[in-house]
């Protein structure tokens, strides 16, 4: 059985993912950082569901932790699939953004980003097979008022995406990323009304996380063993 790590397991998105894979037939590592609960629920939900699933917390951000929590994943074998897809907001107009809003929010998109994924490379490429799937944002390819720092971070994270894809491109591991627009999860709730959605999504609606879901587990799977270095909107026709 395959493992899989999804960071941000317990957010909307990263729920979505967890019970996919699961359900596709990959052990998944539900993870969390100040949610370790709603992250053991859902690993619950998973095996009464008859899926494979643990629960794991550790700040993304902290690489000495981060990096001390894989190690003992790790133990128990390779994780092939890695999705990352924690990530905050932290909205501000850059005139008035202050210095820890800027950082913080490039720091768990980005940094984190690298330090969840380095450790878990040389074991994937050991096996000759892996995913690294990174959820991105609509945001970084179009901008938005209020976002320079999340914008910043998940273009970083298309420039990264694009460079792992080459280096590990012979060793059949795949990188891409997934840049979802309006989605219809708690943070999107008190970011845009109905009224907004019907201006802004050529679709008249926000997506689902199952359906964002459903793209992750495809290039996830065998059948996407040719797609990679590759930045996939998900958004309702915005761009």
């Amino acid at each position: 059985m395959k493992k899989a790590l999804v960071t941000g397991g317990s957010g909307g998105i990263g729920a979505a993912v967890c019970r996919r894979l699961a359900a596709d037939g990959l052990h998944v590592t539900v993870h969390a950082n100040s949610r370790l609960q709603e992250a053991e629920r859902l690993a619950a939900e998973i095996v009464a569901a008859g899926g494979s699933a643990r629960a794991v917390a550790f700040d993304v951000t902290d690489r000495g932790r981060t990096w001390a929590a894989l190690e003992q994943l790790l133990a128990e074998g390779p994780i092939q699939v890695v999705v990352n897809s924690a990530g905050i907001h932290d909205d501000a107009v850059m005139p008035a953004m202050k210095p820890e809003q800027w950082s913080r929010v490039i720091d768990v998109s980005l940094n984190g980003f690298y330090n969840v994924t380095r450790p878990l490379l040389l074991p994937m490429m050991a096996t000759r097979w892996g995913r690294v799937i990174n959820i991105s944002s609509v945001a970084a390819l179009t901008g938005n008022r209020g976002q320079a720092n999340y914008a910043a971070a998940k273009a970083g994270l298309h420039g990264a995406t694009k460079s792992l894809a080459i280096e590990l491109a012979s060793r059949g591991v795949t990188v891409n990323a997934v840049a979802p627009g309006i989605i219809a999860t708690s943070m999107s709730a008190d970011a845009f009304s109905p009224e907004a959605i019907e201006r802004l999504v050529p679709m008249k609606r926000a997506g689902t996380p199952e359906e964002v879901a459903g793209l992750v587990a495809y290039l996830a799977s065998d059948a996407a063993s040719y797609i990679s270095g590759q930045i996939i909107s998900i958004n309702g026709a915005i761009i």
